[in-house]
């Protein structure tokens, strides 16, 4: 019998996005439950390191627009420009109530707000009219801004007495006549079933970089919210474009944040060449995360690359390398001491995972599956959309990076995706406040958690010959070497096959654990059912866009097509697969250029 529960609204996820969600709602006296399969100070927002964009102009002059610009360009113009406009206005905000809080940000002599360059962030060039050159925009608490984005909100949540349900995974919304009314979830430790019934769920859970091998995603981003909306008929938006961080450690794709390029950090190939001078003149190290892992692997391809198997490039962020090509911000002069205190947990990731001094020695990168930009369709408010022409389903909304709203389009731009969470958050706490309070209570079916449990009991007893860990292997490495930075029709095609025998062995695998409590065995099914589902949407969505743009790279069609594809896309499961349908960009100013830095 499984236990039921009754707020005004549920959360689920306690990263950025739901933190702020729920604390909005707290702040309101909206009843709200947090539900996270994780401790809240253990989620993905923890692991953000380099900074959350404003243009607060603290270090030299910056402007809101400028920043909207950048976001709109850095997402190959498929950003929504309504959506990006509200992130780069409201960050300014964002990060002022985020220091009113307590997060002790990095200060400047004059006790402001201190900043650093990133990945496709500028200012016009006074020098150079027409041109821009990087602007210091990240706003930061050393390399650990995420985490003390994390803990700051968390504390918020307990002094504002957030009932918070740990170690609970979701396994199904309950969605009736186009309305949401709740969710059901499993509690870890004891195997037992919850009904928790709602107004307003806002699905807050993050990434799905699990569905590739080599990744920057922690072990628990699997997509569970996002494949269970899929399969309650929920279109996913954009799943085509995911971005590959350029510097990850070499083979174990654990991320070497862009905070060590912005400052001052240079990519070498096998021939010692600053190759990114060459591609980028203008930003260098600092353009855009999905051009520059296509000039590594170029670099690659042309057998410029270095490392054990010549398949990386050298990052190199000694304090006399920096100071001799004058890469640090401003062409400021660094001391080790410096670094260590700007870099501290990037330079210890070096010396544990690469066994070197990186005060003394270039060590390997090569790109690393880190984001993806698309997801579960909402409007500016956070709440979900249904189809193309964006009618809602009520009482449901997402933020984060389960959600595509589209802030980032093809490509995310560096320090805007704690930017997206909070911002997005927030304005989706704020929402499903208003509709709790104006909303009564939907009936909900004595039967809404049936599929669940039957979920729950088939895998429990099956007695099939697949192995769970064979199969997400299997389909990481074929996402890894037919889905990874740059695409074929054919690879895709192929990737697509192979998922497919994957998901129908799926259905005959069996667990070694039978019991209730703690089954990580079960846990570990339910999301490779999960990451099955997405990284099939994602090669079937790369396959559908016979165009590049942003973090989508076909060699088959290597150019932009503003023709034919300057749109959302839409995918729906159906019963041949996936059903695709189309909604426009939103264009307010920006007019789409060709994307050069």
């Amino acid at each position: 019998m499984a236990t039921l529960h009754k707020y005004d609204a549920v959360v689920i996820g306690a990263g950025g996005a739901g933190l702020w969600a729920s604390l909005e709602l707290a702040r309101d006296g909206v009843s709200c439950a947090v539900l996270t399969k994780l401790y809240p100070t253990r989620s993905h927002t923890g692991t953000a390191q380099g900074g959350i964009a404003a243009a607060l102009g603290n270090m030299e002059p910056d402007h809101p627009d400028w920043h909207t610009y950048d976001t709109v360009k850095g997402g190959d113009y498929l950003v929504d420009q309504d959506a990006a406009e509200i992130l780069c206005h409201e960050a300014i905000l964002t990060v002022v109530e985020l220091e009113h809080m307590g997060l002790p940000f990095d200060r400047t002599p004059e006790g402001k707000i201190e900043q650093r360059r990133f990945g496709g962030h500028s200012k016009p060039d006074p020098d150079n009219p027409g041109k821009n050159i990087p602007v210091m925009r990240a706003c930061k608490s050393s390399d650990r801004t995420g985490h003390m984005i994390l803990q700051t909100l968390y504390q918020q949540n307990v002094k504002h007495n957030t009932q918070f349900f740990n170690e609970f995974q979701v396994l199904d919304l309950i969605i009736q006549a186009n309305e949401c009314r709740g969710c059901i979830a499993i509690e870890i430790a004891t195997g037992e079933i919850h009904i928790f019934h709602a107004k307003a769920v806002i699905i807050a859970t993050g990434g799905f970089g699990k569905i590739f091998k080599v990744t920057s995603n922690a072990h628990s981003l699997t997509g569970d919210l996002v494949a269970i909306a899929y399969r309650r008929g929920i279109p996913l938006e954009d799943m085509e474009f995911f971005q590959f961080h350029p510097t990850g450690v070499y083979e174990k794709g654990i991320l070497i944040s862009e905070a060590a390029r912005g400052e001052g950090g240079i990519l070498f190939n096998s021939k010692n060449e600053r190759f990114m001078e060459r591609h980028a003149p203008s930003m260098k190290e600092l353009a855009p995360r999905d051009m520059i892992s296509r000039y590594i692997f170029e670099e690659i391809r042309a057998g410029h690359g270095v490392g054990p198997g010549k398949d990386a490039v050298w990052l190199d962020v000694r304090p006399e390398t920096i100071n001799k090509y004058k890469s640090a911000p401003g062409g400021k002069q660094v001391t080790a001491e410096y670094l260590e205190h700007a870099l501290p947990d990037i330079l210890e990731f070096v010396r544990l995972y690469e066994g070197l001094e990186p005060m003394k020695e270039m060590f390997l990168i090569h790109p690393t599956a880190h984001y993806a930009m698309g997801g579960i369709p909402t409007d500016l408010n956070g709440r979900v959309l249904r189809d193309e022409t964006n009618a809602v389903i009520k009482g449901l909304y997402a933020a984060g990076e389960c959600a595509c709203v589209s802030v980032h389009g093809a490509n995310r731009l560096g320090t805007n995706s704690l930017l997206d969470i909070l911002v997005f958050g927030r304005r989706s706490g704020l929402d499903a406040a208003r509709y709790a309070k104006q909303t009564d209570f939907g009936d909900i079916s004595p039967t809404s958690d049936e599929l669940a449990i039957s979920q729950i009991n088939t895998l429990l007893n099956a007695t099939g010959k697949e192995s769970v860990a064979d199969i997400r292997k299997k389909m990481q490495s074929t996402m890894d070497n037919q889905v990874g930075v740059f695409r074929t029709g054919d690879d895709m095609k192929q990737a697509i096959g192979v998922i497919n025998d994957l998901r129908a062995a799926y259905k005959n695998v069996s667990l070694m654990d039978k019991g209730k409590k703690f089954n990580t065995d079960l846990l570990e099914a339910l999301e490779l059912g999960y990451l099955l589902d997405l990284a099939y949407v994602t090669a079937a969505s790369a396959l559908n866009r016979t165009e590049s743009r942003g973090g989508h790279a076909r060699e088959d069609y290597p150019n932009r097509d503003d023709v034919n594809w300057l749109k959302h896309t839409l995918a729906f499961q159906s019963d041949s697969g996936v059903e695709f349908r189309y909604k426009p960009v939103t264009i307010t100013k920006y007019q789409p250029q060709e994307r050069k830095y």
